[in-house]
């Protein structure tokens, strides 16, 4: 049985296991079980994917009812170690958690580095009172726990936490919101509480159940990683290798006992785990969506990619109603902060594959593990053209602002004000889970692949990927980060892996010919929103807190106190124009949800003609909007700056423009200053946007 489930436990039996059970019906809606041990409660929910049987359900214990397993996940070619056991252990299913059973009854602890997969594991020993948890390699499959006192419990997700630990105060860290804000999720270990964590990737943890304490937390595995820049492997011994996983690693990832089928963008990744498992399972059918706004949208590239290769294909457009239905729901998915709003496609996704499928195959990883971003490309050129008379010290500083302003980390002083509301020591340093992971020695190409492996992969795209998929009881696998392929791809020199700081060049050769032109060598596009759907500025200060305000409000700090007049008041001005942007932008979405658009205002307002006042972020979102219109821009208009933007000239404030039907002010935390300096030299009407979505009448 391979399960994709939700797990529980905890060693305070008055907690409410049943409500926290029912909280992640979600991730296991087949079956459910709590199982009370001595001094330890286990809970199971179960999605069935393999060997159905009631044999197979968890909790599984030995023949002597002492040894315990429950368990989230997978695991990979277990067929020689099963063997093995089968030597000594009579095995009741075809179950990979039994498996586990007996794997850790054979090796104790070490077990884990028999196995590969994604996982969650937890085991009590009963006849010496420890539990282990265990979580896999990359940190694919999530797993909290609490530890207070002589409080310990363990959830797939934080929500069961929240539900079951009824005498726990639930307390925000505020060092985890402040790291929030400038990655756009709560880095592990930490959660949005204190004294409740994120077990990290490739880590053990050992609990003395009798004695009520943590006996280690520690890492289990270790990536290796070549250091050197120059190839000694020959291109086509290194796309053989790359092959023969990829192919072996989507084989063992197809085999279930109900439909499978996988996610295609018209990506590199999806493409290839597609066309690997469509050799593999011709029936099998890739699911795929597309956006009306073609900058965004992929699927007709993978409409012709399947329609070449004979693939089965589901495909659907969403608009940007389908995203406001879901725009509510990031708290439920999440439980903790989180910014990153390629999650509405992923769960919309998610529940159109689940319609037919249990189990998809996804792209996610290749980037990471490959160097897919033009940031990695971006570093290794500004490396190599940096100055080096800078002091060693100078020089590591310089690269890590470098680095950050790649992954679009904000610098500190962008959350002053808020590092006071939430007391933050002055000597606290967001960055400290970053630097962990940046390894100086590294070249930069390889650098930056290892940090993102370590930190966004798991921070952001895994973490997304599990909880919309898991949201509709859907199985998510990523063939790109099995530990042969990851051992492998890290094992490669930079240039072997990205020969002339090309993106995925390796990847690239070994599917050259196989692969269309089009997706090897188009522009990576990404799986975002279109900025339309969810009308938010792309700066960090006004996405995370907009999101933070909008989600988790009770989290949001309060004013500090005995700050100074002057500074109170530039603090205000600073975030009321975030606010009243944010408002503004959700306004908009609003009435688009109720199939009112800005085209149709605008007419119930007679306009025809008009201009844009402030072309930095909203005029821009204005301009996408009605380019295809029957309204006409004629330019723009910006306080100091000129120039042209795609098909309109932008003019400075002081320029003579011609007449139109009204100037349309983006700025509105200054629309009246705005409108007292321009209406004197302007014969039409000078109107806030506010004022346009607010307070129009359509018939």
């Amino acid at each position: 049985m391979r399960l994709m489930c939700g797990i529980l436990g905890g060693n305070i039996q008055k907690w409410d296991y049943e409500k926290g059970m029912a909280s992640l019906i979600h991730r296991g809606p087949d079956e459910q079980k709590v199982e009370k041990y001595h001094n330890f409660t286990f809970v199971f929910c179960r999605l069935s994917i393999r060997d159905l049987s009631k044999a197979a359900m968890q909790p599984m214990s030995n023949d002597e009812e002492n040894v315990h397993v429950i368990y989230n996940g997978e695991i990979y070619g277990y067929e020689k170690l099963k063997a093995k056991l089968q030597k000594k252990y009579y095995f009741r299913t075809t179950s990979d958690t039994e498996v586990i059973l007996y794997a850790y009854l054979e090796y104790g602890e070490m077990f884990i580095d028999k196995i590969d997969g994604i996982f969650a594991i937890a085991i009590y020993d009963e006849r010496i009172q420890k539990l282990y948890l265990f979580r896999d390699r990359v940190g694919v499959k999530p797993l909290y726990y609490l530890c207070q006192g002589e409080r310990f419990g363990f959830a797939s997700e934080l929500k069961a936490l929240e539900q079951t630990a009824n005498d726990f105060l639930f307390k925000a860290d505020n060092t985890a919101l402040y790291d929030y804000l400038f990655y756009g999720y709560i880095p592990e270990p930490k959660s949005v509480y204190q004294s409740v964590y994120k077990l990290p990737a490739a880590t053990m943890l050992i609990y003395d159940v009798s004695e009520k304490r943590m006996l280690k937390l520690e890492r289990y595995w270790k990536l290796n990683v070549n250091s050197s820049v120059d190839r000694k492997r020959k291109k086509e011994d290194v796309s053989e290798e790359i092959r023969h996983l990829l192919r072996q690693s989507v084989k063992n990832q197809l085999i279930a006992d109900v439909p499978v089928g996988t996610f295609l963008s018209g990506g590199i990744d999806s493409s290839i785990i597609t066309y690997e498992a469509s050799h593999i399972n011709p029936q099998m059918c890739a699911f795929s969506i597309g956006f009306h706004e073609k900058e965004y949208d992929e699927s007709e590239i993978a409409k012709r990619f399947c329609q070449e290769k004979n693939i089965v294909m589901r495909r659907k457009n969403l608009c940007v109603a389908d995203i406001g239905k879901v725009r509510s729901l990031i708290r439920e998915w999440y439980d903790e902060p989180f910014a990153d709003t390629s999650a509405y496609p992923s769960y919309l996704v998610s529940q159109f594959a689940r319609d037919e499928v249990t189990v998809v195959l996804t792209g996610d990883g290749g980037d990471e593990v490959f160097g897919g971003y033009s940031r990695h490309a971006r570093f290794n050129d500004v490396y190599r053209k940096a100055d080096f008379l800078m002091t060693s010290s100078e020089r590591l500083k310089w690269e890590r602002g470098e680095i950050r302003q790649g992954l679009g980390i904000a610098e500190i002083g962008c959350y002053n004000e808020y590092a006071d509301r939430l007391d933050i020591p002055k000597d606290y340093n967001p960055y400290e889970w970053l630097q962990q992971y940046d390894i100086p020695e590294l070249p930069p190409f390889t650098r930056m692949r290892y940090l993102d492996f370590n930190t966004y992969l798991p921070g952001d795209i895994l973490t997304k990927v599990d909880r919309v998929s898991m949201a509709v009881s859907l199985e998510a696998r990523v063939p790109f980060l099995d530990r042969n392929i990851v051992e492998f791809a890290f094992s490669l020199s930079q240039e072997e892996c990205n020969s002339g700081n090309e993106l995925k060049a390796c990847l690239k050769e070994t599917y050259d010919g196989i692969i269309p032109d089009e997706i090897l060598y188009g522009q990576k596009r990404g799986f975002g929103v279109p900025k339309s759907y969810l009308w938010r500025e792309k700066k960090a200060e006004s996405i995370f807190v907009g999101i933070l305000q909008e989600h988790w409000k009770e989290f949001m700090p309060k004013e500090s106190a005995g700050r100074g007049l002057d500074g109170d008041k530039q603090m205000y001005k600073r975030y009321k124009r975030v606010e009243m942007q944010y408002n503004l932008l959700n306004q908009w979405m609003t009435l688009n949800e109720a199939g009112i658009t800005l085209e149709n205002l605008l007419e119930a307002r007679g306009y025809q003609k008009i201009a844009i006042y402030g072309m930095a972020n909203i005029g821009k979102h204005m301009y996408h909007a009605l380019k295809n219109s029957s309204i006409e821009i004629c330019y723009g208009m910006d306080r100091s700056s000129s120039g042209q933007y795609e098909t309109i000239e932008v003019k400075k404030a002081d320029e003579v423009v011609e007449s139109v039907d009204a100037l349309i002010v983006t700025a509105i935390a200054d629309y009246e200053s705005i409108k007292k300096n321009l209406e004197n030299n302007l014969e039409f009407p000078i109107v806030s946007l506010e004022e346009i979505l607010y307070e129009t009448v359509c018939e």
